[in-house]
């Protein structure tokens, strides 16, 4: 079975077709940059620039950057146009996409359901989060499978700062930071998230999960397991497909 899954993050926009019983892609992906500002019709052109690429006409499932009440209201918006707060994102998406079935669901969220269906928190019980570090940090915090939904530990207070304006893979580009000195800051964040959660296993989604191995060999004193995300940066366009097909 196959369900369109778009992941809209505060760079770039992406999406296709994913087979649902193997949890990856149906066909590669297309990608179109966010707009900025990132207004709601300057992203839902983008969204339907992707979903016309394939032709697609069935259900689709889109994640957004914040806070998703209900799979449709916007309640937060941290890295893209603050005029989304309060938006109707499945009505604004479903008319663009002219009458397409659509679910919208926090773009972490999706991507940890995702991992834990198909990737690395697959059969885990106890706590387990996943966390996207991206434009910004997304998370996703599971017990025994459940989803605790719209947590947005990015924005836990860490130095007298938003975490992800201290730790966010954005940040260590705009410094050109070398990897072990991003990893220092991931690791100051993790610690002190696992003292809040005590989760067993961390999961490190978003791009740099591709390069896992530049950056977690130099994060130490954290008790919990920590793996790179297996699904990578698809984990978000297979979530969102999974919602959509309920």
């Amino acid at each position: 079975m196959q369900i369109f899954g778009v992941d809209i993050g505060g760079s770039g926009i992406k999406g296709a077709p994913v087979d649902l019983d193997r949890g990856d892609l149906a066909q590669e992906r297309c990608k179109v940059l966010t707009p900025h500002p990132a207004t709601p019709d300057g992203v839902a052109d983008g969204v339907k620039e992707v979903v016309e690429h394939f032709g697609w006409t069935g259900p689709v499932g889109l994640t957004f950057p914040g806070v998703v009440t209900g799979g449709a209201t916007v309640r937060t918006a941290a890295n893209v146009d603050k005029s989304w707060v309060d938006t109707d994102a499945r009505a604004l998406f479903g008319e663009r996409l002219g009458g397409l079935d659509v679910t919208v669901v926090n773009d972490a969220d999706a991507a940890g359901v995702a991992e834990m269906h198909f990737g690395a928190g697959r059969g885990r019980k106890g706590t387990v989060i996943l966390l996207t570090f991206g434009t910004g940090i997304g998370s996703a915090v599971f017990t025994d499978g459940v989803l605790v939904p719209n947590t947005e530990l990015g924005h836990l207070e860490l130095e007298g700062h938003d975490a992800e304006k201290r730790a966010s893979s954005k940040v260590k580009d705009d410094h050109d930071m070398s990897w072990e000195h991003w990893a220092h800051r991931v690791q100051k964040y993790l610690a002190h998230v696992e003292m809040l959660f005590s989760p067993e296993l961390f999961i490190i989604g978003g791009g740099v999960s591709r390069k896992a191995h530049k950056f977690l060999p130099h994060i130490e004193g954290i008790r919990a397991e920590i793996v790179p995300a297996q699904l990578q940066n698809n984990a978000g366009i297979v979530g969102a497909a999974m919602r959509a097909a309920g």
